[in-house]
């Protein structure tokens, strides 16, 4: 080869590599974009609900529909979105989510009740895929930093939520846009997180088209294993959505203030930042994630029996350690749709799985907590199935915890 025909080889060489550097730089921006996106438009709507109710009218049943409907779109949405991929594209269907988001934070936002639960279906809807194909796209692109972007990825899904959560009210009075303004606010960072995402539409790569399990949906709903993982991200999301709806109701029992018990539980989602970032990278460097799942079990079990306890001093102990363990349990949930799994295809449709099943789960979890509270007038029957139910999410985890994937032959497992 002469000297300039390798000077060019040298040189195509080179701006591929930049390219591909570009696109690795655009990719971490679009997931760390997005996944501040994710959260952020539902918890927004928690401190809303009274000036939506008087303005709006609604009971509140349907005030509980309206916090309701995004799980129940997660469920309903989620086992499609690997589908959706394989015909698309992953980054396809990621900006078209977006779009769907941005979409449905607008129309909930205009002066109608209807437009009010439309948007609300639809920004779920959206959500759902998003909350699908995300840890998908981390197996596939960034295989030797799983824990590492898991951690960032699960993190930011907190801070948004706990950021969206304290700044609802201010948009709505401080900045005098109304609840209906607060709402609509959010649209305007999905909208430039889609822009971000355009570019990368140009190089995007199908999951079957790099590598695929072969296995069909319904193999894997046959496999004891991803009916572990299904049951630990359902089971743990139920346990996190008890603990928002219910717990500043508790605080206020044992004697706190309205405001204190609203602190506590910015505490409790706070410090829970802190958990979904560490437990990555703890568990991608183990073989077996068991120890990690049972540490993690006792943290949370801890902090519920000393919420059931007399020992009203030690609440800001109870609630750091519900945090942590909180935290933990999301992030080793969204672990699990990596390291469970031999290839991208797989990851995408046990997520798909693990998310429709576990959110529809999670939706019962506030109702039936308040039900057993009003059979008994007290929160300790409550307190004490919640610990019941953490023991049945130990059960899983030993199993989701197992250095083992998902496979053809279910045999194997």
């Amino acid at each position: 080869m002469s000297t300039s025909a390798h000077e060019h080889v040298e040189l195509n060489k080179d701006e591929r590599q930049d390219k591909l550097h570009v696109r690795t730089l655009l990719l971490v921006a679009g997931i760390v974009l997005l996944a501040l996106n994710l959260r952020a438009c539902i918890t927004a709507v928690g401190p809303l609900v009274p000036a939506i109710r008087a303005t709006t009218g609604l009971s509140n049943v349907l005030a509980g529909l309206l916090t309701a409907l995004p799980l129940l779109a997660f469920g309903a949405i989620s086992p499609l979105a690997p589908r959706l991929a394989r015909r698309w594209g992953m980054e396809a269907m990621l900006l078209a989510s977006l779009v769907g988001l941005s979409a449905g934070i607008l129309l909930r936002s205009l002066p109608s009740p209807g437009l009010l639960f439309l948007g609300t279906a639809l920004l779920g809807a959206a959500i759902a895929i998003s909350n699908v194909l995300l840890p998908a796209l981390i197996k596939r692109d960034f295989p030797r930093r799983i824990g590492l972007m898991t951690g960032i990825y699960s993190t930011l899904l907190g801070v948004s939520g706990a950021l969206a959560d304290g700044v609802s009210i201010p948009l709505a009075q401080g900045a005098r846009l109304g609840w209906a303004g607060s709402l609509g606010f959010w649209a305007l960072p999905a909208a430039l997180t889609a822009l971000i995402w355009l570019p990368l539409l140009r190089a995007q790569t199908r999951p079957e088209a790099a590598q695929a399990s072969g296995m069909p949906g319904r193999r894997l709903w046959r496999s004891p294993l991803a009916w572990q993982v299904t049951f630990f991200m359902g089971l743990q999301s139920l346990a996190f959505y008890i603990v928002v709806a219910w717990f500043p109701v508790i605080f206020q029992s044992k004697g706190l203030s309205p405001s204190t018990a609203g602190w506590m539980l910015s505490l409790v989602q706070f410090v829970g930042v802190l958990g979904s970032f560490l437990t990555p990278l703890l568990a991608a460097r183990m073989r077996s994630q068991r120890v990690l799942i049972a540490a993690v079990v006792l943290l949370s079990l801890a902090a519920y029996v000393g919420i059931l306890s007399s020992a009203n001093s030690l609440i800001l102990l109870w609630c750091v350690l519900l945090g942590l363990a909180l935290g933990a349990y999301l992030s080793l949930a969204l672990l699990f749709f990596i390291l469970r799994t031999p290839d991208t295809r797989a990851a995408s449709e046990l997520s798909g799985m693990a998310q429709s099943i576990g959110y529809l789960l999670a939706a019962t979890g506030p109702l039936l907590f308040g039900w057993l509270h009003d059979l008994s007038h007290d929160w300790t029957v409550s307190l004490l199935a919640l610990c019941g139910i953490t023991l049945v999410l130990l059960a899983v985890g030993m199993g989701a915890g197992r250095n083992k994937v998902v496979v053809l032959d279910i045999r194997k497992e």
